[in-house]
């Protein structure tokens, strides 16, 4: 009988996955967070918001952080829309192809956050998400030569 080589990861080498969360309505990250807390047996809890430099404008991005004893892996959801600009310098030119808010996944304007965690392959159906709030995870993998990677690497 010939051995056959499992892998238990089906990941690529260069890449990480992480999850979009889609809200079925626009509620305040403080709201959604609660009802999370509520289901989950561990909590999210606020964490230094995750900073883009433009040319033009710095974007901040809400953070929460949550870590399950269990699976011994740290979670972390990011807002995929900046909650605030500020502006460093005057917009000049027609097309500076910089707005005062900006997505971290330009091809998913309609997911709300980013749910992300350091293990290449990580287990987000460990996460309970409440039912009513928010449609199924989109898991996807990010590439190694994506900008957003090495963003989320620096704040790891």
């Amino acid at each position: 009988m010939d051995l056959q080589k499992l892998t238990l990861d089906n990941c690529e080498e260069d890449d990480v996955m992480i999850a979009l969360v889609r809200l079925v309505k626009r509620i305040p990250d403080h709201e959604f967070f609660f009802h999370i807390n509520r289901i989950n047996s561990f909590c999210f809890e606020r964490i230094d918001d995750l900073i883009v430099e433009g040319v033009f404008y710095t974007y901040h991005f809400s953070a929460f952080r949550g870590y399950s004893r269990e699976s011994r892996t740290c979670f972390r959801f990011i807002s995929n829309k900046s909650v605030f600009s500020v502006q460093k310098k005057e917009v000049t030119e027609l097309f500076a192809g910089e707005e005062e808010v900006k997505f971290l996944l330009e091809a998913y304007p309609d997911s709300d956050y980013i749910l992300t965690s350091p293990d290449k392959c990580a287990d987000f159906s460990l996460i309970l998400l409440p039912e009513n709030l928010c449609f199924q995870l989109q898991e996807i993998p990010l590439g190694f030569d994506e900008k957003l990677f090495h963003t989320l690497q620096y704040y790891e």
